[in-house]
């Protein structure tokens, strides 16, 4: 049954509420729980459902996707035959202004054609959830339906299988249809297309602003959702980063944190997710915030509901006070100065 799903990822969005972490960076490509990207969790969906020919489909800032992705090798997918496949827009295309799904699928007809299983699913990059994709299959398949779309009560994952050759029906008659995407066909009443719903009953959020990506972050400090989302039966693969364990200083206190490994803690961590490599000072304390790799906090400093990029550093004593629905979100590589009060 998996030999006759493909896999395709879209990764064109791209979401003005999430500009400040963005702005060099696909959105598939965010970093989220200590050392993951978003598009784990749906790439890994996709190979524990036992698929090994993938399609990455991007077309904003993708340059740290490529270096994370590499080959497929920390998600079994570099191989001789199917595989990993990262399909941007050819840098020949012929584009006016913004490029749909399906006019980006367009430009890689050869990969579908050549592409051996008869059906395939369609999904975001932006979705945090473990799913297996064998499960919806067999669902489309004894409901005979043309598209099965993913669902967890009335919320869409925007996910969908399908069978190959209605997804290049859609992408050769997109000019007629005026459909962008398998969403709009599935979502158009007049459409024709029988769809059917698979229910999701698993851990779910959607990242599209710095406010869901800070609740999201936030819920999985919380010992359930983790659990539920990375589970020993379907394990979540990232780029394996080879860094010394975190070191903790005598005066350190860390509490309902994800710590992850080569960080040095001398200060209070609370409630707050620490990617690799970070170093806090002495007598800072930190809280209810998102630490990015390699981040360097000084002394004496206060952070509270903050959102910090990768590389930044925070001079001595600075106070930095957000809220709960209005994190203080500091941009990739910026050295922020003291006493900074919101």
């Amino acid at each position: 049954m998996n030999k006759s799903l493909l896999g395709i990822i879209d990764a064109t969005q791209n979401f003005e509420s999430l500009d400040i972490l963005t702005n060099h960076r696909n959105v598939a490509a965010l970093p989220i729980a200590g050392r993951f990207r978003l598009i784990d969790f749906i790439l890994s969906s996709m190979v524990n459902s036992g698929i090994s020919n993938v399609a990455v489909y991007p077309q904003h800032h993708f340059r740290s996707l490529m270096d994370h992705l590499g080959t497929g090798k920390n998600w079994d997918l570099n191989r001789k035959r199917d595989g990993l496949f990262f399909l941007p827009v050819p840098h020949t295309a012929e584009t006016n202004g913004e490029i749909t799904s399906l006019d980006h699928f367009s430009y890689h007809m050869t990969y579908l054609e050549r592409s051996e299983q008869d059906y395939v699913v369609v999904a975001n990059s932006y979705t945090v959830c473990n799913i297996d994709f064998n499960a919806v299959l067999k669902e489309h398949i004894k409901l005979g339906g043309d598209i099965t779309e993913v669902k967890k009560g009335k919320v869409s994952l925007n996910m969908y299988v399908l069978k190959k050759d209605l997804l290049v029906k859609l992408i050769e008659e997109r000019k007629e249809t005026g459909y962008t995407s398998v969403s709009e066909a599935v979502h158009d009443h007049y459409s024709g297309f029988k769809v059917n719903v698979y229910e999701y009953d698993g851990y779910l959020a959607t990242v599209d602003s710095i406010g869901s990506y800070f609740q999201t972050s936030m819920e999985l400090l919380k010992v359930d959702n983790w659990y539920q989302l990375f589970m020993k039966a379907s394990p979540i693969y990232t780029k394996v980063k080879d860094e010394p364990p975190s070191k903790y200083g005598a005066g350190s206190n860390v509490t309902q944190a994800m710590v992850a490994n080569g960080c040095v803690i001398k200060g209070e961590v609370e409630h707050s997710i620490i990617f690799r490599a970070v170093n806090v000072d002495e007598e800072t304390t930190i809280k209810n915030s998102i630490i990015m790799q390699k981040t360097k906090i000084g002394k004496n400093c206060k952070l509270d509901y903050v959102i910090l990029d990768k590389d930044v550093e925070i001079a001595d004593g600075t106070v930095l006070i957000g809220s709960p629905f209005q994190p203080i979100v500091v941009q990739k590589g910026v050295k922020q100065g003291e006493l900074m009060n919101s």
